[in-house]
């Protein structure tokens, strides 16, 4: 192999590993996505994308869990800004005014991190008021 083909190569596999390492790079444009949101059984809140309560939505990345959360906020009155499955500044925002609610209201003992984890997915999912 001459010494060009092998640099050739090496530039191929740092690529790969340096894309690896960093992965995809959210693009600027993301889709949007509707929401119907609705209670079932119980008075449980769902949207249809995403039906556990242990993911962490991503900051960065668009998943289904971020778009179950966005969705569920708007129909409770709390305002996420737009429905992209990027759990970004206005979900978080909205998410921790229901978190400081949940938390006035009936002593929840949720941490107001504006993110729906273990603790906060239950009380995001479950019509305690509204």
């Amino acid at each position: 192999m001459s010494a060009r083909n092998r640099a050739v190569l090496l530039t191929m596999v740092i690529g790969l590993f340096g894309w690896l390492l960093v992965g995809p790079v959210p693009t600027a444009s993301a889709a949007t996505y509707s929401c119907s949101s609705t209670h079932i059984s119980g008075n449980a809140w769902v949207a249809g994308y995403y039906d556990g309560s242990t993911v962490i939505p991503s900051k960065t990345g668009v998943s289904a869990a971020g778009i179950e959360a966005q969705c569920i906020l708007k129909s409770r009155g709390y305002n996420p800004g737009t429905i992209d499955g990027v759990f970004g500044p206005n979900s978080r925002a909205a998410m921790k005014r229901l978190q400081q609610d949940a938390n006035n209201s009936y002593n929840a003992g949720l941490d107001e991190d504006g993110m729906p984890g273990p603790q906060s997915w239950g009380w995001l999912r479950v019509a305690w008021w509204g």
